[in-house]
């Protein structure tokens, strides 16, 4: 797992930065999955860029493990690995759970929490899974934002990507995504209530259980 080079956020963005942020959104939307062939010519047009400019955000995005050239056969989604989970999650207990700990209870940040727990409770109601395992992804993007750090932010980013990358390979979603609603507006309680040290701690808890239920299915399902 390799994460992006960080650029001075004063400094416009590149047309390269900015497209692979769209390909980043799109992996952690759900959008792309895990072995999925990615046709030069359809994104290329379908972003509006040419070949080149594409090439160059291929480069990019191989380098940081979320593509993978193959010589004869193209570029594809990279498919996560058991050990690469279980390193994504060694990140996020160290990362998530001390932006969480360290933080004013009325950042700005926990408006975006809030809005991802409301998002995540629409989808529920109305069973749409991809839009439910999105708005995690955003619950846990703003506990990262909490930190006020560019670079961890950027970070969890791709270690976010590949981790809908995995969860994409699984059959059930619903047993997946759906419980971490309640846990998620839970914490949210907690932050906002002032108890960040115990927020913190079922926050580590959480992501425990979290990754021995990936890694219980991913492994009876994965080759």
């Amino acid at each position: 797992m390799q994460s992006r080079h960080f650029t001075n956020r004063s400094e416009p963005a590149s047309l390269t930065d900015t497209v692979a942020d769209t390909i980043r959104q799109q992996l952690i939307n759900g959008q792309l999955r895990a072995g999925q062939r990615l046709s030069e010519a359809q994104l290329a047009q379908q972003l509006d860029i040419s070949r080149n400019t594409l090439r160059e955000v291929f480069r990019t995005l191989i380098k940081e493990g979320l593509l993978l050239h193959e010589p004869n056969r193209g570029v594809s989604v990279v498919v996560p690995s058991i050990a690469d989970i279980i390193d994504i999650y060694r990140v996020r207990r160290l990362i998530e759970c001390q932006a969480l700990e360290k933080a004013w209870p009325l950042h700005p940040a926990h408006k975006r929490m809030r809005q991802a727990v409301e998002d995540a409770t629409v989808a529920l109601e109305a069973r749409d899974w991809q839009r439910v395992g999105s708005a995690n992804m955003a619950f846990h993007a703003a506990i990262v934002a909490l930190s006020d750090s560019a670079r961890l932010s950027a970070m969890f980013e791709d270690i976010a990507a590949e981790l809908r990358l995995a969860f994409g390979m699984l059959d059930d979603p619903e047993y997946l995504h759906a419980p971490y609603v309640d846990y998620n507006a839970r914490l949210l309680q907690m932050f906002v209530d002032g108890q960040t040290a115990a927020a913190a701690r079922e926050l580590e808890a959480y992501l425990v259980q979290s990754e021995r239920m990936v890694l219980a299915v991913y492994a009876r399902q994965v080759p």
